[in-house]
């Protein structure tokens, strides 16, 4: 028997991009989101000491420093919400991706800004495989 193509069914096969730009929004904000968190509690609570997670320094320590920008608390947090809003961008590309691809689009200077700041090789990584599935999903109108 021949496969059902009809005008139905396109729509499911077309929406993968809004979900593979939904789950990477996912993974982004859950992955940096937590130590992001967690980061900042450690922060607050041990001297203003960044919190050092596998060898590496979460969140501190990086480009913002040597641009005089020091890790505070209010940077962390920033970042955290940054973080949070990304898991919830996630969420409305799942369910709204239209709207959610111009909200990742929207999110993703803030993200960079942060990435960039803190030193995190793999932000700019997701936040372009992010991108590149928004905007094919756009072009196909998901």
């Amino acid at each position: 028997m021949i496969a059902d193509v009809t005008p139905r069914s396109r729509p499911a096969a077309t929406a993968v991009w809004s979900k593979v730009a939904a789950a990477q929004s996912g993974l982004l904000g859950v992955g940096f989101g937590i130590p992001a968190a967690y980061g900042t509690y450690y922060f607050a609570t041990h001297d203003n000491t960044v919190w050092i997670f596998l060898g590496f320094p979460t969140n501190g320590d990086g480009p913002f420093v040597d641009v005089g920008i020091p890790t505070s608390v209010p940077l962390l947090v920033g970042f955290t919400v940054v973080c949070a809003v990304e898991v919830v961008v996630g969420l409305v590309l799942w369910t709204r991706p239209r709207l959610g691809g111009w909200l990742s689009i929207a999110l993703l200077p803030f993200e960079l800004a942060y990435w960039w700041g803190f030193a995190l090789p793999f932000g700019p990584i997701g936040g372009l495989v992010r991108t590149v599935a928004v905007v094919m999903a756009l072009r196909r109108g998901e």
